[in-house]
């Protein structure tokens, strides 16, 4: 048995890297030739097919719940919750909206990958003061486009046993100021199917994403920054629990 998961583990990271050199050429034309503007969306498009072909290649199946929550022409500060590396593809197919990814500055040094990352994603260096203040000025540029923003405010993978780990202000900082409805989707399973603690550990299965209802933030102060966050974990933790205690039965 171990030598399945094994082989199946290095048959998908062979599967990520030649899908991966197939997609990378359609990513580099459309952030060559194609505006600001119009280069998230075609791009997006192109991320969410791949992620569809990702799944079906690692027979995963996936069901989104609640999908007619968001509104296909709204823009939105999106949140979530994240352990594991199947997050990713999960959200693209959770969301047809466009969005860009909030990622920190490190994994644009990953071949290939860390160039999409670069020109598709919002990117931090966590401990530069002047770097997070460049990052927010790019979010809010990126909702002045009508593009959305995608913000895990964990921060990081969750590896504990916690449900969720403490949230960080950034993102509902950024929807109060830009009073942008706050839209939180919670993953389940992802980490059952792919342990965070190893990239080769993955095995067939079904995943879960659930949108709440949207937050409207319209109104809203800095005062209502550390409410915000508190309904936001207080959604995601009731999700998370109904989900396991169904799991359970």
């Amino acid at each position: 048995m171990k030598v399945l998961k094994i082989a199946f583990g290095l048959y998908a990271a062979i599967v990520f890297f030649i899908t991966l050199l197939c997609v990378f050429p359609l990513y580099f034309i459309v952030f060559l030739f194609f505006s600001e503007r119009k280069s998230p969306v075609i791009a997006h498009n192109i991320s969410r097919f791949w992620a569809l072909v990702l799944f079906r290649s690692f027979f995963i199946r996936y069901k989104i719940i609640n999908e007619d929550f968001i509104s296909d022409k709204g823009t939105y500060v999106f949140v979530a919750n994240h352990r594991s590396m199947l997050d990713i593809p999960l959200y693209a197919r959770a969301c047809s909206n466009t969005f860009r990814f909030l990622s920190k500055a490190e994994l644009t040094k990953i071949p290939l990958l860390g160039y999409v990352i670069r020109k598709l994603y919002v990117t931090v260096k966590r401990g530069d003061k002047k770097d997070r203040q460049k990052s927010i000025e790019a979010m809010r540029k990126t909702l002045e486009l009508d593009i959305s923003i995608f913000i895990c405010p964990e921060g990081t993978r969750n590896f504990t046993n916690q449900l969720l780990l403490p949230f960080k202000d950034g993102a509902f900082r950024l929807a109060i100021a830009t009073q942008t409805p706050l839209a939180v989707l919670t993953v389940i399973n992802t980490d059952v199917l792919l342990s965070p603690e190893s990239p080769l550990a993955l095995r067939p299965g079904k995943l879960i994403a659930e949108w709440s209802k949207p937050i409207d933030t319209k109104g809203m102060t800095e005062n209502d920054v550390d409410s915000l966050k508190q309904q936001t974990a207080n959604l995601m933790k009731e999700t998370l629990t109904r989900h396991l205690m169904s799991a359970q039965k």
